[in-house]
């Protein structure tokens, strides 16, 4: 059985430079928000709560960039294999997107459960104008 090649025609591309800082400028604007309803909480909740900070910040600027894909370009992709068979399935963007959105709520939800009595974090709070600068 001869070695399939890596199809070279895929739409995955890295971001640039300048993508990455915009990612990472977001990503941080994010991460300070979160941070900042923290910040009167004792050392030990900061302690627990600044990694799933930086995860819900990764993943809310990540959501904001499949959401927009998924707008621009459709939740569903083409596919043919190579028995002739065609059709349409899920695009990979949109099944990232729908298990990262899971994830995310899931880590919201446990970053309020340590949150003082008051205080809390809203999963879509600004999320819909989110990317949009």
């Amino acid at each position: 059985m001869e070695d399939e090649e890596i199809d070279k025609t895929s739409n995955i591309e890295e971001r640039s430079a300048k993508e990455i800082a915009e990612f990472n400028r977001q990503m941080t604007n994010e991460k300070n928000k979160m941070l900042n309803i923290f910040k009167d909480s004792d050392d030990n909740t900061k302690k627990i709560a600044t990694p799933l900070i930086e995860n819900a910040s990764y993943m809310k600027v990540e959501l904001a960039h499949l959401k927009k894909y998924n707008i621009k370009n459709g939740i569903k992709e083409f596919y043919m294999n190579g028995k002739g068979q065609f059709g349409y399935k899920e695009s990979v963007e949109s099944k990232t997107y729908n298990t990262m959105i899971k994830n995310y709520i899931a880590v919201v939800k446990q970053l309020n459960d340590i949150l003082p009595k008051g205080k809390s974090i809203n999963a879509d709070d600004g999320f819909e104008g989110f990317g949009d600068e």
